[in-house]
């Protein structure tokens, strides 16, 4: 795999990265590691346009996919929950009623929206505001990279 992108290391980041322009495609914004409730991380959180709440887990094999146990603690922050995988990826192994996304380091396309389940008003506001300040914050720091030191 050659990508363009010298910052982007690990597999699942290129899927994010292609995941990302897709759904800016489709009016969404992105942020990309955003921990919803105490150990937990989301590859993808994703804001549409009307304020739906889209996570999308990036997974770039079957040993990555069987190894993540928590991905079940991610549908209760979000509207729709997506797989992202790569073109040659047994979608398969990927349960039927999750969304399904097929990307690359450059693009994405959306084969299945699976089930939706709408958020609560409050837990609503709290994703949004998670969101906000995430995004703040990785503005500020790439303005300024000593900031962390000042959120702790």
């Amino acid at each position: 795999m050659s990508f363009d992108d010298p910052n982007l290391t690990q597999p699942g980041q290129f899927l994010a990265r292609g995941v990302a322009r897709h759904l800016a495609s489709l009016g969404f914004v992105t942020v990309e590691e955003l921990v919803p409730a105490r150990g937990l991380r989301v590859d993808v959180m994703a804001l549409g346009p009307k304020g739906d709440i889209w996570i999308v887990e990036c997974k770039s094999s079957r040993a990555d996919f069987m190894s993540d146990n928590k991905w079940h603690r991610y549908l209760e922050w979000a509207d729709r929950f997506f797989w992202a995988v790569s073109s040659d990826f047994d979608v398969d192994l990927l349960p039927t009623e999750s969304g399904l996304i097929i990307a690359d380091g450059y693009g994405a396309e959306i084969l299945r929206t699976g089930v939706e389940t709408r958020l609560a008003p409050a837990r609503r506001k709290v994703m949004i505001q998670k969101f906000a300040t995430h995004a703040a914050r990785r503005l500020q720091m790439l303005r300024d990279p000593n900031a962390g030191t000042i959120w702790g």
